[in-house]
């Protein structure tokens, strides 16, 4: 017995991740501290660079509360550098607002957990399809981790490579990446997203999108 922890606590140590592995906090002009996630902010784009937060399983899928907040401006960013509910056209065809680091469905356990999800630094354009079709399936993945391993850390990156945006200089990521690690089981996906608006959502599947983590590092 003692030999099989043994071995359990090396593997443990060889598949160590840290968010630093991923995230460089330097790039961040403000580190949005919401107790129960953070996020890398840019004053440039208006937008998350990055962000993470720890899902657990004993809360994930534990409640469902329907009713959902209104969104919110982060009132600790500087006003020019903010991004407003009204930047955005609602749920429509093109440019989603689009739950980015966490989704409500992670936080619906508890009414003062989910409305920390609808802060707007939580929120990016994101392709329509994106958002409603195949997003969802890495989000919906890591709460399934959550349940399955106990519990499951969760990094989201956002890359710009051009310079669209929508109203109020708002910029539209061109790439998603969902990180999730559970170092206790040495455990270590990562996923891929173009945020693009001619998704075949039809044919689309999770499996498509996973890459090696190492090409992200």
């Amino acid at each position: 017995m003692k030999k099989i922890i043994l071995l359990l606590s090396i593997n443990t140590f060889l598949f160590a991740t840290n968010i630093s592995d991923f995230i460089c906090k330097d790039y961040c002009d403000q580190i949005i501290n919401k107790q129960i996630y953070s996020v890398c902010y840019s004053y440039k784009y208006k937008g998350a660079l990055s962000g993470w937060v720890t899902l657990y399983g004993d809360k994930v899928n534990s409640v469902n509360i329907k009713k959902r907040p209104r969104f919110y401006s982060e009132k600790t960013i500087p006003m020019k550098y903010r991004t407003k509910y009204k930047d955005y056209t609602g749920y429509g065809k093109l440019w989603n607002r689009g739950h980015f680091i966490v989704a409500d469905a992670d936080f619906d356990y508890d009414i003062k957990a989910l409305r920390k999800a609808y802060a707007m630094t939580n929120i990016i354009p994101q392709a329509a399809k994106v958002n409603q079709k195949t997003w969802m399936k890495v989000e919906k993945y890591g709460r399934l981790l959550a349940t399955k391993l106990g519990y499951i850390n969760s990094i989201s990156i956002a890359e710009y490579h051009d310079n669209k945006t929508i109203k109020n200089g708002v910029h539209i990521p061109t790439d998603l990446y969902r990180i999730y690690y559970n170092n206790d089981a040495g455990f270590e996906k990562c996923f891929h997203y173009k945020n693009v608006l001619n998704v075949d959502y039809k044919h689309d599947k999770l499996k498509q999108h996973e890459i090696d983590c190492s090409s992200i590092k």
